[in-house]
Protein backbone atom coordinates (compact mmCIF):
# COMPACT_ATOMS: atom_id res chain seq x y z
CA UNK A 1 0.00 0.00 0.00
CA UNK A 2 2.75 2.07 -0.04
CA UNK A 3 2.62 5.50 -1.72
CA UNK A 4 -1.34 5.66 -0.62
CA UNK A 5 -2.51 8.09 1.35
CA UNK A 6 -4.54 7.11 5.04
CA UNK A 7 -7.55 7.87 3.26
CA UNK A 8 -6.83 6.12 0.01
CA UNK A 9 -5.54 3.28 2.38
CA UNK A 10 -9.35 3.44 4.03
CA UNK A 11 -10.76 2.89 0.78
CA UNK A 12 -8.74 -0.26 -0.46
CA UNK A 13 -8.53 -1.87 2.88
CA UNK A 14 -12.60 -1.33 2.87
CA UNK A 15 -13.88 -3.08 -0.62
CA UNK A 16 -11.03 -5.68 -0.27
CA UNK A 17 -13.09 -6.53 3.01
CA UNK A 18 -16.31 -5.92 1.31
CA UNK A 19 -15.64 -8.38 -1.26
CA UNK A 20 -14.57 -11.26 1.05
CA UNK A 21 -17.16 -10.71 3.72
CA UNK A 22 -19.64 -8.71 2.52
CA UNK A 23 -21.13 -4.95 3.11
CA UNK A 24 -23.09 -6.23 6.08
CA UNK A 25 -20.33 -8.25 7.56
CA UNK A 26 -17.51 -5.76 7.95
CA UNK A 27 -16.76 -2.97 10.73
CA UNK A 28 -15.24 -0.39 11.17
CA UNK A 29 -12.28 -1.53 13.07
CA UNK A 30 -11.64 -4.33 10.28
CA UNK A 31 -11.47 -1.79 7.74
CA UNK A 32 -8.34 0.18 10.28
CA UNK A 33 -6.71 -2.94 10.81
CA UNK A 34 -6.52 -3.85 7.25
CA UNK A 35 -5.63 -0.33 6.36
CA UNK A 36 -2.39 -0.28 8.98
CA UNK A 37 -4.59 2.66 11.00
CA UNK A 38 -6.28 3.25 14.04
CA UNK A 39 -9.93 3.91 14.40
CA UNK A 40 -9.22 7.85 15.36
CA UNK A 41 -8.00 7.92 11.58
CA UNK A 42 -10.99 6.22 10.14
CA UNK A 43 -13.15 8.98 11.78
CA UNK A 44 -10.50 11.58 11.02
CA UNK A 45 -11.57 10.86 6.95
CA UNK A 46 -15.13 9.25 6.89
CA UNK A 47 -17.87 9.76 9.31
CA UNK A 48 -19.22 6.20 9.14
CA UNK A 49 -18.56 3.06 6.57
CA UNK A 50 -20.69 3.68 4.14
CA UNK A 51 -18.72 7.18 3.88
CA UNK A 52 -15.84 4.85 2.28
CA UNK A 53 -18.13 4.18 -0.83
CA UNK A 54 -19.12 7.17 -2.50
CA UNK A 55 -17.25 9.80 -3.54
CA UNK A 56 -17.23 13.17 -2.10
CA UNK A 57 -20.83 14.71 -3.26
CA UNK A 58 -20.11 18.19 -1.08
CA UNK A 59 -16.86 18.24 -2.69
CA UNK A 60 -18.56 17.84 -6.11
CA UNK A 61 -21.57 19.95 -5.99
CA UNK A 62 -19.30 22.79 -4.75
CA UNK A 63 -17.38 22.32 -8.00
CA UNK A 64 -20.65 22.40 -9.93
CA UNK A 65 -22.43 25.66 -8.23
CA UNK A 66 -18.92 27.59 -8.81
CA UNK A 67 -19.29 26.62 -12.33
CA UNK A 68 -22.32 27.75 -12.69
CA UNK A 69 -21.71 30.47 -11.00
CA UNK A 70 -19.55 32.08 -13.31
CA UNK A 71 -22.14 31.42 -15.90
CA UNK A 72 -23.83 34.54 -18.23
CA UNK A 73 -27.46 34.21 -19.48
CA UNK A 74 -26.37 33.56 -22.62
CA UNK A 75 -23.67 30.94 -21.50
CA UNK A 76 -25.81 29.40 -19.42
CA UNK A 77 -26.90 26.01 -21.25
CA UNK A 78 -22.90 25.82 -21.84
CA UNK A 79 -22.08 25.80 -18.02
CA UNK A 80 -24.90 23.31 -17.39
CA UNK A 81 -23.21 20.74 -19.97
CA UNK A 82 -19.76 21.44 -17.97
CA UNK A 83 -20.92 21.00 -15.03
CA UNK A 84 -22.25 18.07 -15.50
CA UNK A 85 -19.08 16.83 -17.89
CA UNK A 86 -17.00 17.93 -14.25
CA UNK A 87 -19.17 14.93 -12.62
CA UNK A 88 -18.86 12.56 -15.33
CA UNK A 89 -15.32 12.69 -15.49
CA UNK A 90 -14.74 12.72 -11.58
CA UNK A 91 -16.28 9.28 -12.10
CA UNK A 92 -14.12 8.04 -14.92
CA UNK A 93 -10.98 8.94 -13.06
CA UNK A 94 -12.04 6.67 -10.23
CA UNK A 95 -11.82 3.94 -12.71
CA UNK A 96 -11.90 0.53 -11.32
CA UNK A 97 -13.06 2.22 -7.70
CA UNK A 98 -16.06 3.17 -9.72
CA UNK A 99 -16.99 -0.09 -11.09
CA UNK A 100 -16.57 -1.88 -7.61
CA UNK A 101 -18.63 1.15 -5.90
CA UNK A 102 -21.68 0.41 -8.78
CA UNK A 103 -21.55 -3.26 -8.44
CA UNK A 104 -22.03 -2.76 -4.50
CA UNK A 105 -24.40 0.14 -4.38
CA UNK A 106 -26.34 -2.50 -7.09
CA UNK A 107 -26.56 -4.88 -4.28
CA UNK A 108 -27.25 -3.50 -0.92
CA UNK A 109 -30.82 -1.89 -0.91
CA UNK A 110 -29.24 0.37 1.73
CA UNK A 111 -26.70 2.01 -0.30
CA UNK A 112 -29.26 2.20 -3.50
CA UNK A 113 -31.09 4.13 -1.30
CA UNK A 114 -28.18 6.21 -0.27
CA UNK A 115 -27.41 6.63 -4.01
CA UNK A 116 -30.53 8.12 -5.33
CA UNK A 117 -30.84 10.95 -2.17
CA UNK A 118 -27.16 12.05 -3.62
CA UNK A 119 -28.53 12.26 -7.17
CA UNK A 120 -31.14 14.28 -5.74
CA UNK A 121 -28.84 16.95 -4.62
CA UNK A 122 -27.41 17.30 -7.83
CA UNK A 123 -31.03 17.25 -9.22
CA UNK A 124 -31.89 20.33 -6.90
CA UNK A 125 -28.86 22.34 -7.69
CA UNK A 126 -29.04 22.02 -11.73
CA UNK A 127 -32.79 23.08 -11.24
CA UNK A 128 -32.31 26.28 -8.83
CA UNK A 129 -29.63 27.14 -11.48
CA UNK A 130 -32.11 26.60 -14.35
CA UNK A 131 -35.21 28.38 -12.64
CA UNK A 132 -32.91 31.64 -11.72
CA UNK A 133 -31.62 31.71 -15.48
CA UNK A 134 -35.57 31.11 -16.69
CA UNK A 135 -36.46 34.03 -14.90
CA UNK A 136 -40.65 34.22 -14.10
CA UNK A 137 -41.53 33.30 -17.43
CA UNK A 138 -44.93 31.42 -17.36
CA UNK A 139 -44.31 27.74 -16.44
CA UNK A 140 -40.83 28.54 -16.26
CA UNK A 141 -40.52 26.29 -12.49
CA UNK A 142 -42.08 23.91 -13.96
CA UNK A 143 -39.85 23.68 -17.10
CA UNK A 144 -36.99 24.28 -14.73
CA UNK A 145 -37.49 20.93 -13.18
CA UNK A 146 -38.37 18.85 -16.18
CA UNK A 147 -34.83 20.09 -17.33
CA UNK A 148 -32.76 19.06 -14.62
CA UNK A 149 -33.84 16.14 -13.94
CA UNK A 150 -33.05 14.95 -17.95
CA UNK A 151 -29.82 16.66 -17.14
CA UNK A 152 -29.30 14.12 -14.58
CA UNK A 153 -30.83 10.84 -16.25
CA UNK A 154 -28.55 11.52 -19.35
CA UNK A 155 -25.87 11.90 -17.31
CA UNK A 156 -26.58 8.98 -15.38
CA UNK A 157 -27.72 6.52 -18.32
CA UNK A 158 -24.16 7.37 -19.84
CA UNK A 159 -22.24 6.93 -16.22
CA UNK A 160 -24.02 3.68 -16.40
CA UNK A 161 -23.12 2.42 -19.70
CA UNK A 162 -19.54 3.27 -19.13
CA UNK A 163 -19.94 1.19 -15.59
CA UNK A 164 -21.16 -1.63 -17.19
CA UNK A 165 -17.98 -1.42 -19.78
CA UNK A 166 -20.31 -0.92 -22.38
CA UNK A 167 -19.31 3.01 -23.92
CA UNK A 168 -15.75 3.46 -25.02
CA UNK A 169 -15.90 7.06 -25.00
CA UNK A 170 -18.61 7.86 -22.05
CA UNK A 171 -17.79 12.09 -22.79
CA UNK A 172 -18.33 12.06 -26.02
CA UNK A 173 -21.50 10.09 -24.76
CA UNK A 174 -22.64 12.46 -22.39
CA UNK A 175 -22.22 15.13 -25.36
CA UNK A 176 -24.65 13.92 -27.17
CA UNK A 177 -27.04 13.10 -24.78
CA UNK A 178 -27.18 16.47 -23.45
CA UNK A 179 -27.61 17.98 -26.83
CA UNK A 180 -30.50 16.00 -27.39
CA UNK A 181 -31.78 17.17 -23.72
CA UNK A 182 -31.38 20.93 -24.42
CA UNK A 183 -32.55 20.01 -28.04
CA UNK A 184 -35.84 18.95 -26.48
CA UNK A 185 -36.63 21.89 -24.16
CA UNK A 186 -35.15 24.76 -26.47
CA UNK A 187 -34.87 23.32 -30.06
CA UNK A 188 -31.79 25.23 -30.22
CA UNK A 189 -29.02 24.66 -33.27
CA UNK A 190 -26.36 26.93 -31.27
CA UNK A 191 -26.38 28.83 -28.01
CA UNK A 192 -29.11 31.80 -28.00
CA UNK A 193 -31.00 30.75 -30.93
CA UNK A 194 -33.73 29.63 -30.70
CA UNK A 195 -36.24 29.79 -33.96
CA UNK A 196 -40.47 28.83 -33.75
CA UNK A 197 -42.26 28.29 -36.69
CA UNK A 198 -46.24 28.21 -36.74
CA UNK A 199 -48.02 27.03 -39.58
CA UNK A 200 -51.17 24.82 -40.96
CA UNK A 201 -50.78 21.55 -42.43
CA UNK A 202 -52.72 18.88 -43.86
CA UNK A 203 -50.57 16.30 -41.86
CA UNK A 204 -51.50 14.59 -38.46
CA UNK A 205 -48.77 15.90 -35.57
CA UNK A 206 -47.42 12.26 -35.38
CA UNK A 207 -46.36 12.40 -38.90
CA UNK A 208 -45.33 15.83 -39.05
CA UNK A 209 -43.41 15.41 -35.46
CA UNK A 210 -40.56 13.29 -36.56
CA UNK A 211 -39.53 15.57 -39.71
CA UNK A 212 -39.67 18.08 -37.95
CA UNK A 213 -36.80 16.77 -35.50
CA UNK A 214 -34.47 15.92 -38.12
CA UNK A 215 -35.21 19.35 -39.05
CA UNK A 216 -33.91 20.83 -36.23
CA UNK A 217 -30.55 19.32 -35.98
CA UNK A 218 -29.64 18.93 -39.69
CA UNK A 219 -31.09 21.44 -40.83
CA UNK A 220 -33.68 20.78 -44.49
CA UNK A 221 -32.47 18.42 -47.17
CA UNK A 222 -30.27 19.30 -50.49
CA UNK A 223 -32.33 20.87 -52.81
CA UNK A 224 -35.31 22.07 -50.42
CA UNK A 225 -36.96 24.71 -51.02
CA UNK A 226 -39.20 26.94 -48.26
CA UNK A 227 -43.17 27.94 -48.82
CA UNK A 228 -42.13 31.44 -49.95
CA UNK A 229 -39.91 29.88 -52.39
CA UNK A 230 -42.62 27.45 -53.39
CA UNK A 231 -44.79 30.63 -53.95
CA UNK A 232 -42.47 32.06 -56.27
CA UNK A 233 -42.13 29.42 -58.45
Amino acid sequence: MGGRTARERLAHAAFQLFDERGYEGTTVDEIAERAGVGRTTFFRHYRAKEDVIFPDHDLLLERIASRLATSRTDTALTAVSEAVRLVLLHYVDEGEVARRRYRLTSSVPALRDREIASVARYQRLFKEFLARWMGDAPGAALRAELMAACVVSAHNHVLRRWLRGEAADPMAEVDTALREVLGLFSGQTGEGETHVVAFTSRHPLDHLLPALRRLATTGPPPGHRTQKEEDQA
